[in-house]
């Protein structure tokens, strides 16, 4: 069902992420949820990406317990001066399906893709150079400026720091993201230094990709009829 041909994954991600945002009644984009669900157990990812879609569920559950209280409509639930209406909790949780749909169909058709096969395949699809340099160069350091910041977190355990809510712990927290902003940027220059030396003139050589298959092609062709599909039913 998922297209190998990265070009084709790429626009069927965007495809089917359009296709969720548009989708205006529950009934659909809990169909979508289902479905997206389906394609991501079939990816088959590890766990580690598993623990990505948790940042993403929990703004889902604060949605869910907030937007019932900002929209007015039929009663559902009252908290001293709070009510919580039907029609909140029914947009919430519609806007819960289609943030988890977007989220499930970007961690299986592109969750296990590295970054540099991303670029190559941006590029492919004639994405100006700029923006393709700085799509990988951002996924590439932010990687490298997590492990220093878990580097300078474990030398502050070393010393026996232990978070707490007074001045010492805010300022050495500020110390670190300082630390942190002074490393990054003198790691940038070095490599910015590095890639000058080695002839670099502003473009990154990418090798030609292989033409897409026909199963390429069926994946992205029931890819792209799925999402077809959703809102079709939506409008009806």
């Amino acid at each position: 069902m998922i297209p190998a041909d990265l070009r084709l994954r790429l626009l069927a991600a965007v495809l089917l992420v359009l296709a969720a945002s548009q989708l205006a009644h529950l009934g659909p984009a809990l169909a979508a949820l289902a479905l997206a669900l389906i394609l991501a157990l079939a990816a088959r990812p590890d766990r580690a990406l598993w623990r990505r879609l948790r940042h993403v569920e929990g703004f889902v559950a604060l949605l869910l317990l907030t937007l019932p209280f900002a929209v007015p409509g039929a009663p559902l639930l009252t908290l001293g001066p709070l009510s919580a209406s039907l029609e909140g909790l029914a947009r919430a949780a519609l806007l819960a399906a289609k943030v988890t749909t977007a989220a499930l169909v970007l961690l299986a058709l592109l969750g296990t893709v590295e970054p540099i096969r991303l670029g190559a395949a941006l590029h492919a699809l004639r994405l100006p150079e700029p923006l393709v340099r700085l799509f990988v160069l951002t996924l590439r350091y932010l990687g490298l400026i997590g492990d220093e910041a878990r580097r300078l977190r474990e030398a502050m355990r070393a010393r026996a720091f232990r978070a707490r809510t007074d001045r010492h712990t805010w300022r050495s927290f500020g110390n670190l993201i300082g630390m942190l902003l002074v490393r990054a940027l003198d790691r940038a220059r070095r490599v910015e230094e590095a890639m000058r030396l080695r002839g670099f003139s502003g473009r990154f050589p990418h090798a030609a990709l292989a033409a897409p298959t026909a199963r390429d092609w069926t994946g992205f062709a029931l890819l792209t009829g799925l999402a077809a599909a959703a809102l079709l039913l939506d409008r009806l």
